[in-house]
């Protein structure tokens, strides 16, 4: 029997076969992704071409090119992947040059771009160019505005990158399929004066990651196409926590933060311990006139936004989606609630047929972060990470911001847990506690009470026969 997983291999072999050497003699090198494939690369600074401050790609990297004639010339290879999602968890996706998202774009505006994109998918695709402004024919619908490229075969696009901001790439063919199966990558176009951009400042760190989700089944390593909302597996760049770096920056520094969302929902994104301003969006640079302050920005769908703030407060910093259910990894939808709920009896009866039975979820998930259970193979835990202080009940889209001084330009090594001064860390109060305030409750005559603590809820019930007691 052909599997889905074999047959995807198959037309990887098939498609590389069609692309030969003699095909491919005048384009760029095809560069595939640095090992391991899962890190935060360095920075691509210019080697050539016109000079700007390169963007720092969380958990992926930027797609080198060569000069010629004029032309940036780039070269993208559609193809199926193996993604690292976290350690322990590997995924089977589509992406492009060995890398799901595939990697950033970095071009100046006014630059002449010509990328040449190669299929090794087992179909069609094309690729749409997420909010440029260039020629119809080169807007990559398939279908619409060009062929589609066939398997085996390599099309060009050319145009000039015309404004400054943050885009994306993704397919326009079959895009439920290949975008689900984590087909799209970044794009970003550097301003070619930045003193006379409008809305524009240079900063110190300029980081980026788009928000995909899959839905992946436990113990299984294929996406499910057909889902439209119940993803159970939130990511950043196609990682999820604990595999998602952190993000190192000097304290002092100016921080850009770029996040594009490619799910099929909103996300708002949150930041503990310092504000920010929405700086750009996917249509270019806000008028500064126009920001200000938030902790928490949402992303909609298709969209970019790209987040500013100077890092004045040091420490480990969450950083995170702050929809719950999207910082948690392989989460079911189906589950009882089951707080309050005495399962000694039933788990001792259970306990006798399955010697490993834990009842859970009685006093809520927390036990989850700390247990070890038996999972099936390549499959997460649905609430992980240890902390310095214990577990962090997390998974999904989740990582930190971690501000320290004395941190090298290019440096963003992760610089480990931060050492807090004497006397700034929440501890455990032994005195004596005085008489807690609690919410009044009301009485049938419109007059409130106070409901002590640990006292009985009583409800009256009126009988059938029409008399009340």
């Amino acid at each position: 029997m052909t599997s889905r997983r074999n047959f995807l291999t198959g037309a990887a072999i098939v498609g590389a076969t069609a692309v030969g050497r003699s095909a491919l003699a005048a384009v760029p090198d095809i560069a595939t992704a640095p090992l391991p494939t899962a890190n935060t690369a360095v920075p691509l600074h210019p080697k050539d071409g016109q000079p700007y401050q390169p963007v720092v790609t969380l958990n992926g990297w930027t797609l080198p090119w060569r000069m010629k004639n004029g032309w940036k010339e780039f070269h993208l290879v559609a193809e199926p992947v193996q993604r690292e999602l976290a350690p322990g968890m590997t995924a089977q996706l589509w992406g492009y040059n060995g890398s799901s998202p595939g990697p950033t774009i970095e071009v100046v505006e006014g630059d002449k771009v010509r990328l040449f994109v190669t299929n090794k998918l087992p179909e069609h695709t094309a690729v749409h160019w997420h909010g440029q402004r260039l020629p119809s024919g080169m807007d990559g619908v398939g279908g619409l505005t060009q062929p589609q490229i066939q398997p085996g075969k390599t099309f060009v696009y050319e145009f000039e990158a015309r404004r400054s901001g943050t885009f994306m790439y993704h397919p326009h063919a079959d895009e439920m399929t290949q975008m689900a199966m984590g087909m799209m990558g970044l794009w970003i176009t550097h301003p070619r004066d930045p003193k006379r951009t409008p809305g524009y400042a240079p900063v110190d760190r300029d980081f980026c990651f788009l928000l995909n989700a899959f839905d992946i089944e436990p113990g299984s390593a294929t996406p499910k196409i057909m889902t439209m909302l119940d993803f159970n597996l939130w990511c950043w760049n196609s990682r999820v926590f604990p595999g998602i770096d952190s993000l190192a920056v000097r304290l002092g520094d100016r921080v850009r933060i770029r996040v594009g969302n490619l799910t099929m929902t909103n996300h708002p994104i949150h930041m503990h311990g310092h504000e920010f301003v929405v700086a750009g969006t996917d249509g270019g640079w806000t008028n500064p006139a126009s920001r200000w302050p938030e902790v928490t920005a949402d992303v909609a769908v298709g969209q970019m936004r790209a987040v500013e703030f100077t890092a004045t407060e040091p420490g480990d910093w969450a950083f995170h989606c702050h929809k719950s259910h999207h910082t948690m990894n392989a989460m079911g939808h189906d589950v009882p609630t089951m707080i309050g709920v005495d399962q000694t009896e039933f788990a001792k009866k259970i306990g006798r047929l399955v010697p490993d039975y834990m009842a859970m979820g009685d006093k809520g998930m927390a036990d989850m972060g700390a247990m070890e259970m038996p999972l099936p193979d390549n499959t997460l835990p649905m609430m992980t990470g240890q902390g310095p202080m214990g577990a962090l009940e997390m998974g999904g889209m989740f990582t930190t911001i971690k501000v320290r001084e004395g941190l090298g330009r290019d440096d963003y090594k992760d610089p480990g847990w931060y050492k807090h001064p004497p006397g700034t860390v929440a501890y455990e109060w032994n005195g004596q506690l005085q008489n807690t305030e609690r919410a009044p409750t009301s009485r049938t005559d419109g007059s409130e009470t106070t409901q002590p603590a640990g006292a009985p809820t009583w409800r009256a019930r009126k009988p059938q026969g029409g008399h009340s007691h």
